[in-house]
């Protein structure tokens, strides 16, 4: 079979076809017997596999998987020993953790997985899970109350650092003894631009662990988040400047026109998709369990939309989580938000993690060559930029504010500065040349040595300076009703003096957030319902079910009030007092409650009429309910007290009533 065929045949063109073609059959279907002869020589000579192995199939996931693994386990390592947390940052173990992982790879001759840190990668997965996890959760009191600050920090502190920083490096780069007389002046203004942001993921992962006070850390991260419009800006402006080679004023105006686009625009698209995710949540009642799916989506889809139009999607994510909480938290059950709460924490535990062991993996795996003079002269001019912004910044901005910024902290704020993972990412993107290595050596000296020195010598800095630290313990609810009513109180003192100020304000969007888009995003009565009436409602009606469905009052749960429990409860002396338990769960909802319901201040008032009394609707509801429980209270006090008189007083006749009604 495996022979060559001749075939000589003579006879006509058709004929001669017609046994080609059979030939050609016979040879692609043989007989039967031999390919059942061929069919047993196979298997006679190879088995069927019982076990194979194919590595290359699930190498890349499998290592990837061992490396979040080891991190996890590093990260559980650094809580465990406290010696260890109280010296060195995680973010600082985890990029050694990088490292160690990097040299081990290279010594076996294996190509680095440089790729897996590129600017695609991060910005697209690992960036928007920290981000998202902090604008969701962000304290809006003390972020609204000192945004004024934050943007001056954020705008003039950024271009400050730009630009001094760009400056200073050209000049060095002029000096003969250096060596570097070919990087122009665009160059040193775009690598400036780079390193002179505050990176959120570093501030987060060192400012978390010091429990520095609320005032700085907001002050400090508010910064990080909204300087990105900044330097997505500065970025592409000195980026198209290079190519172009020369810059006109027009070219200027329009890079100045260019960051109101990217800032606003971003909190635009993130507005929108916040309020399409709120607008969704009315509608998930009968499907619980993608509740959380919406959040996550919608906020993802926000920083996509924005990162497609070159906005600044940091802002676009963080617009959408403000907007979108309140509503969405009104709409969904307390277990999709208890899930988006622990998924949100570890989604953003996960991508920290993998940043900074990828940062220390691509360090030992790029080549990096060295200047000792532009990577020194890089790392003070740095530091010394940012002490002279915040201390020069600070002076303006303690003439406006109320509470001032001490000296103290206008050093933690200084020092506080960290760079990250979002400064390596932008020099990655920088085009290839023969300065892009050089950049990235000095970009990942001066992370190197924000994280490592000034993030392991803030903890002791803040201890030896006293410097207030966060309450472990939160606020009660006195403090926080409190608080509320001084809120109310500035608000008509405001009015009073006739100063649109920042509690006038506030207190106009509440009212235009509870008249018109309550309506509209939260889903049924609890729009206009009070929440007290409607949680005390719902608290009754649950009782009464028990109570029906047990039949009998000994199975009660022990959320019930004390007097509800007295009534139901056998009239056998009790031997202890039985105290109601309440969840953390339960404490946080009345918490908000009891916040969101206290008197409202500047509530238009009908006039008085003596004639006519308007009543309020909620009392009119209220009022029924009231009027019984008072009746049935003043019959058992009457009860009591008729019953206490018979026992204690003699029987009287009438008689002798009506003498001593007549003795004067």
């Amino acid at each position: 079979m495996s022979g060559s065929l001749c075939v000589k045949v003579r006879a006509s063109p058709g004929r001669t076809s017609t046994l080609a073609s059979r030939t050609i059959l016979q040879l692609q279907n043989p007989a039967p017997e031999d390919s059942h002869h061929q069919t047993n020589s196979t298997h006679h000579k190879k088995a069927f596999p019982v076990l194979s192995f194919n590595f290359d199939h699930v190498r890349k996931p499998f290592e990837i998987s061992l490396w979040i693994l080891l991190a996890l386990l590093m990260k559980l390592g650094f809580h465990i020993i406290p010696r260890v947390s109280h010296v060195v940052p995680e973010s600082c173990l985890l990029i050694v953790v990088g490292l160690l992982v990097g040299g081990i790879i290279k010594a076996f001759d294996e190509d680095a997985p440089v790729q897996m840190l590129d600017s695609k990668f991060f910005f697209l997965y690992l960036l928007p899970p920290i981000i998202l996890d902090a604008g969701y959760f962000l304290p809006m009191r003390p972020f609204t109350e000192n945004l004024g600050t934050i943007l001056v920090f954020a705008v003039v502190g950024t271009l400050w650092n730009a630009f001094f920083i760009g400056l200073t490096m050209y000049g060095v780069c002029q000096i003969e003894a250096v060596k570097l007389g070919r990087v122009d002046l665009l160059s040193c203004l775009l690598f400036g631009s780079i390193v002179s942001a505050v990176d959120p993921v570093a501030v987060l992962a060192v400012f978390e662990e010091i429990h520095i006070n609320e005032l700085l850390h907001i002050l400090v991260f508010g910064e990080s988040l909204l300087n990105d419009a900044v330097t997505v800006v500065l970025y592409h402006l000195f980026t198209e400047f290079s190519h172009k080679g020369t810059v006109t004023v027009a070219d200027a105006f329009l890079g100045v026109v260019s960051f109101f686009v990217v800032s606003l625009g971003g909190i635009l698209i993130g507005a929108i998709y916040g309020i399409i995710g709120a607008f969704t949540s009315r509608f998930t009642s009968h499907s619980r369990v993608i509740e959380p799916l919406f959040v996550f989506l919608y906020s993802y889809m926000a920083y996509l939309s924005a990162e497609v139009f070159h906005l600044s999607g940091i802002m676009s994510l963080i617009a959408c989580g403000v907007v979108m909480r309140p509503y969405v938290e009104a709409n969904i059950s307390h277990k999709s938000y208890t899930t988006i709460k622990y998924f949100l924490k570890m989604w953003s535990s996960v991508s920290e993690t993998l940043i900074f062991i990828f940062l220390g993996v691509s360090t030992v795996a790029q080549p990096h060559p060295w200047n000792w003079t532009f990577v020194v002269v890089t790392v003070v001019v740095c530091f010394v930029s940012r002490v002279l912004g915040v201390v020069s910044l600070t002076y303006i901005i303690n003439k406006f504010r109320i509470v001032k910024l001490t000296k103290k902290d206008q050093f933690i704020v200084a020092y506080g500065g960290l760079r990250g993972a979002i400064a390596f990412s932008l020099g990655f993107l920088l085009p290839d040349n023969e300065m892009k290595q050089l950049f990235l050596t000095a970009i990942i000296t001066v992370i190197f040595y924000t994280v490592f020195v000034q993030g392991m010598t803030i903890r002791p800095l803040v201890e030896l300076l006293a410097v207030k630290k966060k309450k472990e313990s939160k606020g009660s609810i006195n403090e926080e009703i409190h608080t509320q009513f001084l809120d109310h109180l500035l608000t008509g003192i405001e009015d009073i003096c006739g100063h649109y100020g920042h509690h006038h304000w506030k207190d106009k969007l509440n009212r235009f957030n509870k008249a018109y888009v309550k309506k509209w995003l939260i889903t049924g009565e609890r729009s206009t319902e009070p929440q007290l009436i409607s949680f005390y409602n719902k608290m009754e009606m649950k009782q009464a079910m028990m109570l029906v469905e047990s039949g009998s009052a000994a199975k009660l749960p022990t959320i019930m009030t004390p007097v509800s429990m007295q009534n139901i409860q056998p009239k056998e002396p009790l031997k202890r007092r039985a105290i109601p338990s309440i969840s953390k769960s339960r404490e946080q909802e009345i918490r908000k409650m009891l916040r969101g319901n206290l008197q409202k201040t500047r509530q238009r008032l009908r006039s008085y009429s003596r004639h006519d009394l308007m009543v309020d609707p909620f009392e009119e509801d209220v009022s029924e309910v009231r009027l019984r429980k008072q009746r049935v209270e003043m019959e058992r006090r009457v009860s009591s007290n008729s019953a206490a008189n018979k026992q204690s007083q003699p029987w009287i006749s009438k008689q002798q009533l009506g003498k001593d009604n007549n003795i004067p």
